[in-house]
């Protein structure tokens, strides 16, 4: 156990200061994708691999905004910008996000509400801690600021070389939720919302998943089969594949095949109504036998 420990930890690591790092450059007129590239060359550096393609959401996307190869879209002065990125080290994953409200500034309260949730959240977890305790610590929380929580997106547990797994997290106190167990890993992740707090699939998905190992009937080619390999069958994005195969065309030649053969899943982005505004904070905790470690942590 503790060299699986070692790795999540510094897996742990790696995602914070990545996550950092992005969050420093998210400032008015910056490109989505340049940050987002940013993000994953930093945990390439550290010596980790991205669990998942690093992703934005901005103002009513809660999540799942990732940008294709190529995209305009700029920062504006009045948004409120989710960065979420995850890393994996011999497959040990953790998973993390933060936000930036340029209207509100640092003193906003919708993060406020989302980051005290993770927070108090945190506090009460442990070994036989029922997660409906959890989850009511997160709607409390941001019900109590006058917002809502949003209550059909929850945090997960993780696993080695897997991003979601049981238990569920929730975000309310959802009285079927299980309970945490000693050497589980979890990601806790309010998303606080001034809107209803409920969320719908709006948007074209950049971000896409192997349904399966690939098998020599698929048919595939070696080069595609080469290129898949380096998921590590984990979540990629459009620009994952263009720079396996060399090109965005041979990325989305690559695309086109394995829809056809039904072998991704996919992930479009995941809002509320425009004009509604949504913070979300981010953490992976490893439960220990006496307690919670907070893996994504960095020193004060």
């Amino acid at each position: 156990m503790k060299l699986e420990l070692d790795k999540l930890r510094q897996s742990g690591r790696i995602s914070a200061t990545a996550l950092a790092h992005g969050r420093a450059m998210i400032v008015p007129g910056a490109r989505l994708e340049d940050i987002q590239r940013a993000v994953e060359a930093k945990i390439r550096e550290m010596g980790g691999s991205p669990a998942f393609p690093a992703q934005m959401s901005r103002n009513h996307i809660a999540a799942h905004y990732c940008s294709p190869p190529g995209d305009a879209t700029t920062i504006l002065a009045g948004d409120i910008v989710k960065l979420d990125c995850g890393t994996h080290v011999d497959g040990y994953v953790t998973d993390n996000a933060t936000t930036v409200d340029l209207r509100d500034g640092d003193r906003s309260l919708l993060c406020t509400a989302s980051k005290m949730a993770l927070e108090n959240a945190i506090a009460v977890m442990g070994p036989g801690v029922s997660l409906t305790e959890v989850g009511r610590q997160v709607e409390t929380t941001i019900e109590s600021m006058g917002f809502k929580p949003v209550r059909n997106l929850c945090g997960h547990g993780v696993a080695r070389y897997t991003i979601h797994c049981a238990p569920s997290v929730p975000n309310y106190a959802d009285s079927k939720a299980a309970r945490l167990k000693a050497n589980m890993t979890i990601a806790c992740e309010p998303f606080a919302s001034d809107g209803k707090g409920y969320i719908d699939v709006d948007g074209v998905p950049e971000v896409f998943m192997l349904k399966r190992d690939i098998r020599p009937k698929d048919n595939l080619g070696g080069a595609l089969e080469k290129a898949l390999q380096q998921s590590d069958g984990l979540p990629f994005a459009r620009r994952d594949l263009e720079r396996w195969l060399g090109t965005l065309k041979a990325g989305d030649d690559a695309l086109r095949v394995l829809r056809k053969k039904d072998l991704v899943d996919e992930y479009p982005p995941l809002c509320e109504k425009p004009g509604v505004r949504i913070a979300q904070f981010e953490h992976t905790i490893f439960i220990s036998e006496s307690g919670a470690e907070v893996i994504t942590r960095l020193p004060e």
